[in-house]
């Protein structure tokens, strides 16, 4: 009975910080960030993810110091789009930087190519401060073009031209009547070959945050952490409007909105390299997102956050 009760309190004290600890969804931009330049130095104002759409893809990429490994990245989708471009001049689309608050030279890096192909193609926006990942996808995201939207990691982790492959995940669902489908991009078949890399207590690490991704979030999805997803432009309003976690974590909680919502995913295999120079130090991080994982559930339980049908941004 003492355990019984011992443990019904330690509950509802967890379900009490988590409801008073929940932060509140923060969709306010700085006056700098509603505006792009040009390739020759003119300011112009982002359009919003509430417009229609007016190009086929839109691509976003979230950058924090990321002045040595962006260029790389960025070469190989270029070249890509532009030669997919030129096979079927119909496609359209649209490349956006987001610079997350960073202290090197990665908006100037990001620029270059605004001044190469145009800001029609090339946009930059720059965070005045660094909100994490989630949030800088989000802040690109809201303002994009595009009828689809990727959001593909700064560090060129996944071969761009996988993503044929994670549209034809897309193709495959049936998004009707609203439009909505996710597309994700899976590591999950090379688990194998990174478990015979790692250490023990890393690999202890990742099967323990698989474990509270599938107990607390999301359900039949192998690999939430890859950064990418492809969103038809209506799930991406839903999704990103409801999210609060803006750092490592975000994924599960965009991907346990998109379930609450019965948005469509799929999980498509893409190739993946390990890149020097990762940000995510693995067990400060791990802990992190665990508690964050816990925290997703326990808040929406609570009604400290709930599920938006849409946001305007200021």
């Amino acid at each position: 009975i003492f355990n019984c009760k011992s443990n019904a309190i330690l509950t509802f004290q967890l379900l009490v910080i988590a409801h008073l600890t929940a932060g509140m969804v923060d969709l306010t931009r700085h006056e700098k960030e509603k505006h792009f330049l040009t390739a020759t130095g003119e300011k112009r104002l982002f359009p919003s993810l509430h417009d229609p759409h007016s190009r086929e893809l839109s691509v976003v990429v979230p950058a924090y110091n990321e002045e040595l490994r962006l260029p790389v990245m960025m070469d190989e989708a270029m070249e890509y789009l532009e030669n997919r471009q030129k096979q079927n001049p119909s496609f359209t689309y649209e490349v956006i930087v987001v610079d997350d608050g960073s202290k090197d030279k990665t908006t100037e890096v990001a620029l270059r190519y605004t001044r190469k192909y145009s800001a029609d193609k090339v946009r930059v926006l720059t965070l005045v401060k660094n909100r994490g990942k989630g949030g800088a996808v989000r802040m690109g995201t809201l303002s994009s073009r595009g009828k689809v939207i990727l959001m593909a990691d700064a560090d060129g982790a996944t071969k761009f031209s996988d993503i044929e492959k994670v549209e034809g995940g897309l193709n495959d669902l049936n998004p009707k009547p609203e439009n909505m489908a996710i597309s994700c991009g899976s590591r999950a078949h090379l688990e194998k070959d990174s478990v015979a890399q790692r250490s023990l207590f890393r690999t202890f690490l990742m099967y323990g945050f698989h474990f509270l991704v599938w107990f607390f979030c999301v359900k039949g999805i192998k690999d939430t952490q890859c950064g990418f997803k492809l969103f038809t432009r209506e799930a991406a309003l839903k999704t990103f409007s409801s999210l609060h976690v803006e750092r490592w974590a975000f994924d599960v909680e965009l991907l346990y909105i998109a379930q609450c919502f019965k948005i469509p995913i799929a999980e498509v295999a893409v190739n993946w390299t390990e890149i020097e120079g990762s940000k995510l130090v693995p067990f400060w991080s791990w802990l992190q997102m665990g508690r964050d994982l816990v925290f997703i559930r326990l808040r929406y339980i609570t009604g400290a956050w709930k599920l938006q049908s849409s946001h305007k941004t200021d």
